[in-house]
């Protein structure tokens, strides 16, 4: 986005002439120098922010994983039977 700005910037310039450069400087300059004499936020209506003695509203908590259940069983299975159920019969015609 910047690298178009320029280069329309630059076509602009040389179609109309150096001395365009020369006005844009000084407003770059002007407008510059006047925001920093602006102030960073805008005061809202209402209670100062900075007063510690502010009245807010009070903080709720919700857990986030709060309908979380662990599905993992108590004990384990014993492991042998378990393997021994899931392995193929052994065939014995060979």
């Amino acid at each position: 986005m910047l690298t178009l700005f320029g280069a329309r910037f630059a076509a602009a310039s040389s179609a109309r002439g150096r001395h365009f450069l020369f006005h844009l400087a000084p407003m770059t300059a002007i407008a510059l120098a006047l925001s920093g004499c602006m102030p960073a936020t805008v005061p809202l209506p209402g209670a100062d922010p900075a007063d510690p003695a502010a009245r807010v509203a009070r903080v709720g908590y919700r857990s986030t994983i709060a309908p979380y259940e662990s599905l993992r069983p108590a004990t384990p299975a014993p492991w042998r039977e378990r393997n021994d159920s899931a392995a193929p019969s052994p065939k014995t015609d060979r």
